[in-house]
């Protein structure tokens, strides 16, 4: 029989993933039901936790229309509210800007390229 989600949540993450997961759980119910709904992010919550949480990644999370933008992209089912599937979808979104940002971004200068073992138009010994 399949292990139930309670089950997984209450053991120790024994792997890098298994533990950004669990931390996004916790996250998003820390700032959940400070107002309202315990299960969802009203739009002040919403701002705490981009403020808190995402602040070097959004600088402008403390700007009342970016985080209205936010709210407003993210609210699928226009409840006034982010669920913890909208709010997945936003740290989904954040992780593939970044990804994507870091794809286009040269290597650091001070980090040679991979050699390989051949140079073009070399002819191997």
């Amino acid at each position: 029989m399949p292990r139930s989600n309670c089950d997984v949540m209450a053991k120790e993450p024994s792997t890098n993933l298994e533990s950004a997961m669990q931390m996004l759980i916790k996250t998003f119910h820390k700032y959940s039901g400070k107002e309202g709904d315990k299960y969802t992010l009203s739009r002040g919550e919403l701002r705490e936790l981009l403020t808190e949480e995402l602040g070097n990644y959004l600088g402008n999370a403390q700007d009342k229309d970016a985080v209205e933008r936010v709210m407003s992209d993210l609210d699928a089912n226009n409840d006034g509210e982010v669920d913890f599937t909208e709010f997945i979808i936003l740290m989904g979104a954040l992780t593939v800007a970044c990804n994507d940002f870091f794809l286009d971004s040269p290597p650091p200068k001070n980090k040679p390229e991979p050699k390989s073992d051949a140079k073009e138009g070399e002819k191997k010994e």
